[in-house]
Order: structure tokens, then C-alpha cells, then sequence
């Protein structure tokens, strides 16, 4: 207000002056002192200008902080909340100690025992494994070249699987052993009969082609009587007790193979000689395991 004020002055001094018939140079320096006060004004105005600018961003940084203390504030508050239920937890951990360390040596005496249990276990399986490696590979050793390529010999799970073919085993759409069969049947028969603590499981399988035999409804019928086929020919002609045969089909819902091709339905279509060892070898097993201490008092627990 003052800097317009002196202009206004300045322009009607100016004014008379200009009407009074002032001087030349005097008019001049007049003028000059005119044009400086309007640029200073200019200036003041942008250094105004400036000032809103700055300040309006100063309140936003400020609200930015409010925002930020608001926060902090409430993460301090959430922190000495979780300090406190931490305390009041080691308190109760504590607390619960003593009689924890009460019940430590009967907690290892309780594992002591089971891991003799766990010993016997994982003995019994080593030798159970030895075993089916040693049956697998004399059968693998008295087998032909020519007879295992229609003879699958694996070992899952400690189970041994001898998986033969259709085409060796049967005629044509038939449940009858072929004469070519005889000779692999009977190899397979003296590694049984060498290991007498394992149970024979003789399961027929085939594709999902339906036969149409006037004796033969499906291929239910067909995969059972095959497996009985196996099982009569190892124990009447091979001599294999028949307390330790089973024989099962499970039809075409078993398959290994897709059987939309013909080489799936050739996988599909076999016969296996499932060997394991005998129930009552673990049921004894788990007979013989170490009696647990009925005074041993579980350990206490928190929550």
C-alpha cells in the first residue's frame, strides 16, 4: 500500500510538474525514479507470489507429518500391547517350568523305548528288503532273455510284482496256460517254493475290450478265471502250497496303460504273481515290541 501510495504521488507530482513546465532533466530523473519503483513493486509481487506457493506446500508436508504421528503413535500403542502378552506368556512358560522338569525323565524313558520299537521296525524292513532283492534277482537271473521280454520284475514298497503278458501266458481270448507258458511258470514256482514265508497273490488284469464268449460274461470273469488258470497250474503241476495262493481279478479297472492304442491294451492285458511277506510276520513283530510303562505320566503342555 505504501509502494502504491508513492507511485501515485510520484505520477501527480510528475503531473504538475509536466504543467508547471519543469526542466527537462528534472522530468527525466522523475521518470527513472518512476520506472524503478514499478519494477521493485514486480518483484515484491513474484517474491508474494512465492511465499503462497512455499506456504501451501509447508501445510501439505505438515499434514503428511500429522498423518505420520497419528500412525507411529498407534504402532507404539500395538507394540506395548504385544509386549505385555509376551510378559504375561514367559510368565506362564515360568511358571510351568518346574513341573515341566518333573516330567523330563519319564519323557525320555518313554523315548527310549519307542526308539527301540522304531529299531526293531527299520530292522525287520532291511531284512524284508534284502530278501525281496535276493528272490528278485534269482528269478530276474533264471528267466531267458526271451522270457523277459514278456516278464515285468519290480519291487514297490517292499512287495515283489511279476507282471506277465497275455500273449505268454493264454491263448487268444482264453483263460487256458498255453504250453509255451509252462517252463516260465515253473521257474517262477521254484522261486517261491525256495522262499516259504511269503504269500502269493496271482491278480488278473485286461483291457476294456468286452469278450463275447457263450462260458465268459465279462471281463471280470475273464481276468478271475485266469488268475485261478496260474493258481492251479503252480500248485497241481509245480507243487506250490495252496494255503499260501490267492487268486483275484480286478477286470479292465487296474489299467497301467491307456487303451487307445493297441500297445496300452497289450500292457494292460497281464497277469501278476504279487509275492509278500506273511501277515503274521508283523503281527509278530508287533507282539514282541516293548510294553509301555503305564506309571509314566505324560509331560504337561500349555497352550
Amino acid at each position: 500500500m505504501k509502494i502504491k501510495s508513492s507511485l501515485m504521488i510520484s505520477a501527480t507530482a510528475m503531473a504538475i510538474l509536466a504543467t508547471s513546465c519543469v526542466g527537462t532533466k528534472k522530468y527525466q530523473a522523475l521518470q527513472a525514479d518512476y520506472s524503478s519503483l514499478q519494477g521493485r513493486m514486480n518483484a515484491i509481487g513474484q517474491e508474494n507470489a512465492d511465499c503462497q506457493s512455499n506456504l501451501s506446500s509447508a501445510n501439505v508436508k505438515i499434514a503428511g507429518l500429522q498423518d505420520q504421528l497419528r500412525a507411529e503413535r498407534a504402532n507404539a500403542q500395538n507394540l506395548q500391547a504385544s509386549a505385555q502378552s509376551l510378559q504375561a506368556a514367559l510368565d506362564k512358560c515360568l511358571t510351568s517350568t518346574s513341573q515341566g522338569n518333573v516330567n523330563i525323565s519319564k519323557l525320555v524313558d518313554e523315548i527310549n523305548s519307542s526308539n527301540k520299537y522304531i529299531q526293531q521296525l527299520v530292522n525287520s524292513k532291511n531284512k524284508s528288503d534284502s530278501l525281496n532283492m535276493v528272490l528278485t534277482n534269482n528269478l530276474t537271473r533264471s528267466l531267458s532273455r526271451e522270457e523277459m521280454k514278456d516278464v515285468d520284475v519290480q519291487v514297490l514298497k517292499g512287495v515283489v510284482y511279476i507282471s506277465l503278458s497275455d500273449n505268454m501266458l493264454y491263448k487268444s481270448g482264453s483263460y487256458e496256460i498255453s504250453d509255451k507258458a509252462n517252463e516260465t511258470l515253473s521257474k517262477i514256482a521254484k522261486i517261491i517254493m525256495d522262499y516259504k514265508d511269503f504269500e502269493v497273490l496271482i491278480e488278473g488284469n485286461t483291457d476294456n475290450v468286452p469278450i463275447s464268449k457263450p462260458n465268459i460274461r465279462n471281463n471280470w470273469d475273464l481276468s478271475a478265471l485266469r488268475a485261478s488258470s496260474v493258481v492251479q497250474a503252480l500248485q497241481n503241476t509245480f507243487g506250490v502250497d495252496p494255503k499260501r495262493l490267492t487268486a483275484g481279478g480286478r477286470g479292465e479297472y487296474n489299467p497301467i496303460a491307456s487303451n487307445d492304442t493297441p500297445d496300452g491294451k497289450a500292457k494292460n492285458r497281464r497277469t501278476q504273481i504279487i509275492i509278500t511277506p506273511k501277515l503274521d510276520q508283523f503281527m509278530e513283530l508287533i507282539d514282541k515290541a516293548p510294553e509301555p510303562d503305564s506309571t509314566v505320566t505324560p509331560p504337561a503342555t500349555t497352550n
